[in-house]
């Protein structure tokens, strides 16, 4: 008896050998065409809405391994806007569903890497202007290691049972992209699936090595847009007028203190002006001054709370500051840009964590700490969670560079930096590689 447990003990352990072995193997042989498609993808970028070119490679690529594809799925709720969902639905026989998911979309960033491929492109955003755009949150690394990763899983079909749909996501940027397709039935049309998977590439962490973080890891993302309103006037005579822009400066001062002392320090909090703008000339007081900002909280009545607070403290300064009833700051959140924490169901994550270590080594995959970046694959486990998902990063820094920031102090260039580029060739291995082990240990045999 002893004998034949060892026996079966044995098998197993070649079995996994084998099948990392394989792995390997196949995410080495995908490598340089996918590279070359990650070189084409960052030097052609294409914002939220505008995924035109991206998404038709994505879907070139899904078909040529081996999937049933449809095209444009989505819809958005405003007018003229055209969703390029891509859903490509690899079938093996019996087994459990996972969805596997990448985003196309890139940002308005003049890119600034020196790369030899780096992209010079400029395009119309949805307000009609034209700006510079970048692949500067690696979303073309995304797409060539989920590309990578079909074909992998393709080749690999004797090893895993059941059926992969596989999602090219517009408008990640924008917070829009998951909810129009999941609008528009996803779910319904290509059914509900047991687990969802997707990755993001890391600018902390090394290439070659992979972080997971359990439970709650992006957190709640809003959108506020807010009008201060004064009654311009010469910049000569400001005693004549009340300034938006002085006010906006007091504002904004006023607003820090939401997390410094209305908040328990426990309690995460960041609240940033990323947009602000006023005036036309430099004797000019302007009637008005319109800012943009980025809210990120975790817990629920947090981030009420500090809406709130954004709201009572603009409206409070200009009362203070002698402004008239009619004059008080508007404040908008926008609900269709916001976004819920994302969460890695803890059971998944975990069973995700021993398969990649088991790809690429137990020193290789890492703890990391909730971020407050923000993410909309938290739309894909629905509201309640009851579909298991879990995202993890894939490092994509030279780690010699890591070791000369921790030298020096110098930080490294964050994600949607005009700076940032991935070391591609390590950090799409490992991304395939980890991805794919993944799929097959949820669906293996």
């Amino acid at each position: 008896m002893k004998i034949l447990s060892l026996s079966i003990l044995l098998m197993s352990i070649l079995s996994v050998v084998a099948q990392n072995s394989a792995v390997q193997n196949a995410a080495e042989s995908e490598l340089p065409s996918c590279l070359a498609i990650y070189k084409d993808l960052h030097t052609h970028p294409e914002l939220s809405t505008k995924e035109e070119r991206s998404s038709a490679i994505v879907a070139k690529e899904l078909r040529a391994a081996g999937c049933e594809v449809t095209e444009n799925f989505g819809k958005y709720d405003k007018p003229g806007w055209k969703c390029y969902g891509v859903v490509g639905v690899m079938k093996n026989g019996n087994g459990p569903t996972i969805l596997v998911r990448t985003d196309m979309d890139a940002l308005p960033v003049l890119e600034q890497t020196g790369a030899p491929y780096a992209s010079k492109v400029t395009m119309q955003n949805v307000e009609g202007k034209d700006v510079p755009v970048m692949h500067a949150c690696g979303h073309d690394i995304h797409m060539s290691a989920f590309i990578g990763t079909a074909r992998a899983l393709q080749r690999l079909k004797d090893q895993w049972s059941g059926t992969i749909i596989f999602v090219g996501q517009p408008a990640e940027e924008m917070v829009g992209g998951a909810r129009a397709m999941l609008k528009a039935g996803l779910y319904n049309r290509f059914g509900k699936p047991n687990y969802a998977l997707a990755l993001h590439d890391d600018a902390e962490i090394e290439t070659g090595k992979i972080g997971v973080t359990e439970g709650y890891c992006y957190a709640n993302t809003d959108a506020v847009d807010v009008i201060v309103k004064g009654v311009g006037g010469h910049g000569a005579y400001p005693h004549k007028t009340k300034d938006p822009v002085a006010l906006s400066a007091e504002i904004i001062n006023a607003w820090q203190t939401i997390a410094s002392r209305e908040n328990n320090p426990l309690d995460p909090i960041v609240v940033t002006v990323g947009s602000i703008h006023g005036g036309t000339k430099h004797n000019i007081i302007p009637d008005e001054v319109k800012m943009q900002l980025t809210v990120r909280t975790y817990k629920p009545e947090v981030r009420q709370r500090t809406l709130a607070a954004i709201d009572q403290i603009a409206k409070g300064c200009a009362t203070a500051a002698g402004f008239p009833a009619d004059r008080m700051p508007e404040v908008n959140v926008l609900k269709d840009e916001g976004v819920n924490a994302t969460y890695n169901n803890p059971d998944l994550t975990k069973r995700v964590t021993a398969a990649l270590k088991s790809a690429i080594g137990d020193q290789n995959v890492i703890h990391k700490d909730p971020t407050m970046g923000g993410e909309d694959f938290c739309e894909y486990s629905l509201p309640d969670h009851s579909i298991p998902a879990c995202m993890f990063n894939v490092g994509a820094v030279d780690p010699a560079k890591i070791a000369e920031s921790q030298k020096t102090g110098a930080p490294l260039p964050s994600l949607h930096s005009s700076k940032f580029l991935p070391v591609p060739e390590s950090t799409i291995r490992t991304a395939i590689a980890g991805m794919t082990a993944a799929v097959l240990d949820l669906a293996k045999k």
